[in-house]
């Protein structure tokens, strides 16, 4: 038995340790594409709250009665969605 743990602190102390932070290199990269991620949800946010707008206004010009706001519910939804994933993975990982 004794041999058996022996055996373990052998295999305890030759476990390589690694530091907790990623390479310079990769963490630039990673940060420029979850800049352009970031940039490309803002985009599309705007687009579809302009989106909504336009089809809302011809539906009223149209005289047709539709769910627009529910359709605009969804898409300021999204957009609260991807203006906070940034503060909120910021605050529960640092």
């Amino acid at each position: 038995m004794s041999l058996l743990f022996a055996a373990a602190n052998v295999l305890a102390v030759d476990v390589p340790k690694p530091e907790g932070k990623a390479p310079d290199a990769l963490s630039t990269k990673v940060d420029t594409v979850l800049g352009l991620i970031a940039w490309a949800g803002t985009a599309a946010g705007v687009a579809g709250v302009l989106i909504t707008g336009v089809m809302m206004a011809i539906s009223v010009k149209r005289g047709e009665s539709s769910e627009h706001m529910s359709r605009l519910g969804m898409v300021l939804g999204g957009c609260i969605l991807v203006a906070s994933a940034g503060p909120l993975v910021d605050f529960v990982f640092n």
